[in-house]
């Protein structure tokens, strides 16, 4: 089963579907740098957790239910009429993972953290209030961040100032690598179109060890195969969130081509 878009699969970032994607993607990003970073480092897939106490059209955290009276004890008098209804918005508790890469040589000390972003991280909020905080202490420590942002929606998050980013040209999406080198004012960038595969990514390592080659189109195409995501997405709906119209008739086409193909071969 192939992708249908040539890079990134805009279908994919739908906030229904994104959270299934970010599970499989961190684990699958985990596994493909193993073999290139044997035998000296060890890629893991740490956690962290916050509640989010927001309301988000994605996630069903709120509970409405219609209060019963009380059975009425010795003459108290029960008023008729409407019962008040009652709402109860509860936190949620979010697990985000992200990968890790331990050096084995220091105790497993923690060289380069790789961040995959999700709306929660984006929008004000618990969850982005989480992940700046980890941006600050991974920045503070002497590990390198990588992190990637395949979401157009929501507003920037990483590291690197949007203004930097976006001076240099457009992009749909994003991935900016910060070394633990110097005054850490110094970032790479990729900057990365909807219509063209997604490229490459140098990962850095310690002691001056060659960079870690990081194929993120691979790794997306691992997830999009394991998911059945070709069968489950609404291909026959807009793109959620909205693309531009040029874009979308463009989907459009990619996505009449792959579905006629069947017929094709029969």
């Amino acid at each position: 089963m192939s992708m249908i878009f040539p890079g990134m699969d805009p279908y994919l970032e739908d906030p229904a579907v994104w959270p299934g994607v970010h599970s499989r993607m961190v684990v699958y990003l985990a596994d493909y740098l193993q073999p290139r970073l044997q035998p000296r480092y060890i890629a893991a897939v740490e956690e962290r957790v916050f509640v989010e106490e927001t309301r988000r059209d994605m996630i069903p955290d709120v509970v409405l239910k219609r209060r019963r009276p009380g059975k009425p004890q010795g003459r108290v008098a029960v008023l008729e009429g409407n019962m008040p209804e009652v709402i109860r918005v509860s936190g949620l508790e979010i697990h985000e993972s992200y990968v890790t890469i331990l050096d084995r040589h220091s105790g497993q000390k923690i060289v380069t953290v790789i961040e995959l972003v999700s709306p929660t991280n984006k929008y004000a909020g618990a969850g982005r209030d989480s992940y700046v905080a980890k941006q600050r202490d991974v920045l503070g420590s002497e590990a390198h961040l990588v992190e990637i942002d395949l979401l157009r929606a929501g507003p920037h998050v990483l590291t690197i100032p949007e203004w930097a980013a976006r001076g240099r040209g457009p992009y749909d999406y994003l991935v900016c690598v910060n070394r633990a080198v110097g005054l850490r004012d110094e970032y790479e960038v990729y900057r990365q179109s909807l219509r063209v595969p997604l490229t490459s990514v140098r990962v850095p390592l310690a002691d001056g060890d060659p960079d870690a080659m990081l194929d993120i189109q691979a790794v997306l195409s691992q997830v999009y195969d394991a998911g059945f995501y070709r069968d489950l997405l609404a291909y026959d709906r807009p793109c959620v969130p909205p693309l531009p119209p040029a874009d979308q008739a463009w989907a459009d086409e990619r996505i009449r081509a792959a579905t006629a193909e069947p017929s094709q071969e029969s």
